[in-house]
């Protein structure tokens, strides 16, 4: 394979789910919640569509016989197993267990996409989880901060 060949490209595939959620931390009172997330700690949750904005960008070396750097359908499944099944028309902080002790934030939702990718695809390869939780809401994570297990 001559130098040329060798070229690294990065991929993005979106997905779109909706889900409801109530921000509200079990380390502050419920005074100081309401204070903190106002309307977003309503006792019965509210919901956002997730819209089409949900993606994540791998990092990999163009395979020289394929033209690929991930096949797309196996890209999918990743994704669908991920995120889809256990996000996708539920109630995060009580369908996810994850949420149960975490605060379901767009910022701790990226950060559960991120480690459940983690589990599925090549290592090495996860480059960013971006999260649009409304049109002006947007959260790009890219491991940092995350603790070698």
């Amino acid at each position: 394979m001559s130098p040329r060949s060798a070229r690294l490209a990065r991929l993005s595939r979106s997905v779109t789910f909706s889900a409801c959620h109530r921000l509200h931390s079990k380390s502050l009172s419920d005074e100081e919640n309401l204070k903190l997330f106002g309307k977003c700690n309503n006792p019965n949750g509210h919901g956002h569509n997730y819209k089409g904005k949900n993606s994540l960008l791998l990092s990999l070396q163009i395979d020289p016989v394929s033209g690929m750097v991930m096949n797309l359908t196996d890209l999918k499944e990743y994704m669908q197993e991920a995120i889809m099944e256990p996000l996708d028309h539920k109630n995060l902080d009580k369908d996810v267990p994850y949420f149960a002790e975490v605060v379901s934030t767009t910022e701790n939702i990226a950060v559960f996409i991120w480690d459940s990718l983690l589990k599925l695809l090549p290592a090495g390869i996860l480059h960013k989880v971006e999260v649009h939780e409304t049109e002006q809401n947007v959260v790009v994570y890219k491991g940092e901060g995350a603790v070698a297990v």
